[in-house]
């Protein structure tokens, strides 16, 4: 496989953000899915409305999201959207749908050993075309999240995400979270269900691209309520039509770092053997872990 191509600007500003998204040659039409995660009350980090907005505004777009599956306050789609608005999202382009806030779907997962399908919120399929803007940051329990986890845990219905945190076995919120498996299985159904989206989007003609805004680099997850600081520096902004790529260059950029603290972000990463994500999205065909990097 050739190498992928992934933008990169050191600099996190609205503009940049806009520039990021013209160098990855894709225009998004129609109605405009742009994939946020929201941020549970209480957290720090999301991507802040106003560095978004005007993206979001040039697309005419809509944040997407769907529910928690966890305890919290955004497991119940009025409730979630009070959260997004108090976190300015609601001003952001067209608003705030929750895409599984009136029903999900099943979707196919063609590739792996853990998933028999995806579960998705219904609104899903209203949108022509998708932008995947993901925060990059630590995660407790897959060790990190960007775009991968923004597209598999983040487009599932809260039923879907508690398929995916426990390997197939439940679809039942209240029960997942007991289920036994192995860390490596768990960041492997995370994969196969980026892969499923990202198939079903192909198959209906529908455009997707990612980008990765990494800042506020925390340990912890935008879904912690008591996220902690960060950790080390900004390193920029990253985009590309390979989600594994993206993912990659990423991981790359946090591991070649020196920088105080760094050690603890990549401590959470391998901890949770986060990096297994890319390998094994790469072996299913999503994208692959080679890419060109192009500073602009």
């Amino acid at each position: 496989m050739e190498k992928s191509k992934v933008y990169f600007a050191r600099e996190i500003t609205p503009e940049n953000l806009i520039k990021i998204y013209e160098a990855l040659g894709v225009e998004l039409t129609g109605n405009v899915g742009v994939k946020v995660s929201t941020g549970e009350a209480g957290s720090r980090g999301y991507l802040k409305a106003e560095l978004i907005k005007p993206l979001v505004d040039k697309l005419n777009g809509t944040i997407i999201e769907c529910n928690t599956a966890y305890p919290g306050k955004r497991n119940d789609a009025t409730e979630h959207l009070k959260v997004a608005e108090e976190h300015g999202f609601t001003k952001c382009g067209q608003g705030v749908e929750i895409l599984d806030g009136f029903g999900e779907k099943k979707i196919p997962v063609n590739k792996g050993k853990h998933l028999k399908y995806d579960i998705i919120g219904e609104a899903f399929d209203k949108y022509d075309s998708i932008l995947n803007l993901a925060h990059g940051k630590g995660h407790a329990m897959g060790g990190f999240g960007a775009n991968l986890k923004n597209q598999s845990i983040g487009i599932a219905s809260r039923n879907g995400k508690a398929y995916i945190h426990s390997c197939g076995q439940t679809e039942d919120p209240d029960k997942c979270w007991s289920c036994k498996y192995e860390q490596k299985d768990f960041i492997e159904s995370m994969a196969e269900a980026a892969t499923a989206v990202a198939d079903y989007l192909k198959e209906q003609n529908k455009p997707i691209v990612y980008i990765t805004v990494m800042n506020f680099l925390s340990v912890d997850c935008d879904c912690d309520a008591h996220q902690t600081d960060p950790v080390m520096s900004d390193l920029g902004i990253v985009g590309s039509l390979d989600p594994v790529a993206n993912d990659q260059a990423f991981l790359d950029m946090v591991f070649a770092s020196t920088e105080d603290g760094s050690d603890k972000l990549r401590e959470r990463i391998d901890t949770r053997v986060g990096r297994h994500i890319t390998e094994y999205a790469e072996s299913l065909g999503l994208g692959t872990t080679e890419y060109e990097l192009i500073e602009i």
